[in-house]
Order: structure tokens, then sequence, then C-alpha cells
């Protein structure tokens, strides 16, 4: 049970939403609008089947006084029966103006993982077999990553690696080395802002993902809004689902947004389907009054 759960696959949470949270898979992201954002994503995947993954994340970023640095934080927890990922991390990045429309910019992010495994929730076939403790074991390992963004005020282009360092993870203390590690994930990002006219936008979006040895996954989505205030979306995972999504922003300053995905791999036989919630806020910077306004 405990070498399974420490293969190389997917090590990382995964989100229909990437879009509209972008900063939480690329550090370089951190501070490219003119307002501070704290944004939650809340994912119960695979409903209906017993101890599917559950994912909670939370980041804060925006800019400087520079401008120029952005700087950011995120905070996640995925559950999936006996095992949890835990991570934190704070990031920087630095926004280089090229021309008058396009800015690179270049981020790093650094904090710490903890992977853990309840023992008390595993059914042994051996009762008393000390394979595994019956309590909980874990390992916390640092972490860094990096990402790189070409935007402009409608489109944008990333590409992000986190998990870099490659730790390995060792659950117990005689343990002079371990198989199990962390895996390389690279993500690429890229979409584009079209206006049909002065209410309607829409933007299609793909996000490229692929982590040793599994193969390369990709989402493939884009949304309408209206009015900078309502938006539908749908996505389409390779290999996994569906998703359908929907969101509203309130007085510019406070988002909700909702996706269902609907599952069409072999598990679709088993799940209801997964719901994945996120709230948002922006902060904006105060606008300075001059004496004569005041006059």
């Amino acid at each position: 049970m405990f070498f399974a759960f420490s293969v190389s696959a997917q090590q990382l949470p995964q989100y229909s939403q990437y879009m509209f949270n972008n900063y939480a898979i690329n550090p370089a992201i951190g501070g490219s609008t003119s307002y501070i954002e704290a944004k939650s994503n809340n994912r119960y995947q695979w409903k209906g089947i017993t101890d599917a993954p559950r994912t909670y994340v939370l980041t804060l970023n925006g800019p400087t006084k520079t401008e120029k640095v952005g700087l950011g934080g995120t905070l996640f927890t995925d559950i999936t029966g006996p095992t949890r990922r835990t991570g934190i991390s704070v990031s920087y990045a630095y926004h280089l103006k090229l021309n008058e429309e396009w800015k690179l910019s270049m981020g790093l992010a650094g904090g710490f993982l903890q992977f853990a495994i309840d023992g008390s929730k595993i059914k042994l076939h051996d009762e008393g077999d000390n394979v595994i403790s019956t309590g909980i074991q874990s390992v916390i390992v640092p972490d860094f990553g990096f990402g790189l963004y070409l935007y402009n005020k409608k489109s944008y282009f990333g590409i992000s690696a986190p998990q870099i360092a490659q730790n390995n993870l060792r659950f117990f203390d005689y343990q002079i080395s371990s198989l199990s590690k962390l895996e390389d994930h690279y993500y690429v990002t890229a979409g584009y802002k079209i206006d049909l006219n002065e209410d309607f936008q829409v933007e299609p979006g793909i996000l490229i993902k692929y982590v040793k040895p599994t193969p390369v996954q990709f989402d493939f989505g884009g949304k309408i809004t209206y009015k900078q205030k309502v938006w539908l979306g749908l996505n389409y995972r390779t290999r996994d689902a569906a998703s359908i999504m929907a969101g509203y922003i309130y007085d510019d300053y406070l988002v909700f947004a909702y996706a269902y995905d609907i599952t069409t791999s072999k598990l679709k036989n088993y799940s209801g389907g997964t719901h994945e919630i996120m709230l948002g806020l922006k902060f904006f910077k105060k606008k300075e009054t001059s004496a004569a306004t005041l006059k």
C-alpha cells in the first residue's frame, strides 16, 4: 500500500477553472494585474466514489509599488483516502516591459511540501503487519519552481515547472534512500481575448500538462463573457472529463465561479461527476485625490 501511493505520477492538484486562477500553476503571473487578488478553489472530485480526492487551494498575489515586481503566496491541501499532500509557497516575479504592448514576467517560487499517510485508515491483509504504522506518518521537504509569462491586454503565453528540486520522500528514520520522490511537472498555457462587440467577449484557452511517465494531457477550453460581469464556459480534458463552467463578478471586486466535470473515462460508471467552486476578492489601489479635485 505504501509503495503504491508513492509511484511517479501526477503529484499536484488539478483544476478545471485554470483560466480564472492561473497564478496557482505559474508564479510568474503574480503581479500581472493592477490589483491584489485572493482566490480560493475548492474541488470535490468523483462524487459517489469512496475516498475520492478533495482539493482546497488559497492564493494571494499582486503588484508592489514599483509595478515591476509581483509578490504572492499559495497554500493547498489535496486529500485522497488515507493520503494527504499539503503545500505552502511564496513567489517573486519581475515584469519586464518589452515594448508598448508586450511584457515578459519571470517568476520564482519556494516553499515546503508535506506528504502524509494515516495508517489507521488503511486495512491490511494481515492484521498487525509492521509494514506501516497505524498512526500518521509524514515527511516535509523543500520545494522550488519557476515560470515565464509573456502577455499583453489581449493574449498570454506561459510556461512553468514546479517541484524542480525532485527531493526524495523518506517516511522512516531508518531509510537511507527512497524510490519515492517529487517529480517535475511542466505546464504550458495560452489564451486570447476576442471582442465580439461592446457587450460580449470570447476567450479561448489551452493548458498542456506533462509529468513523467504519464502521457501529455491537454485542456481545451473557452468562455464567453457578458459586460465583464457574467460568463459561461466549456472545457475538455483529454482522457478525463468535460466541464461546464459559470461565473459572476459583483461590483468589480467579488468573484464567484462554479464548474461541473462530466467524467468521460471509465470512472463514469461509478462517479457522479466533480464539483469545483471558486471564490475571489480583488483589492484595488486607492485613487489619489488632488487638492484641485476637493475644491
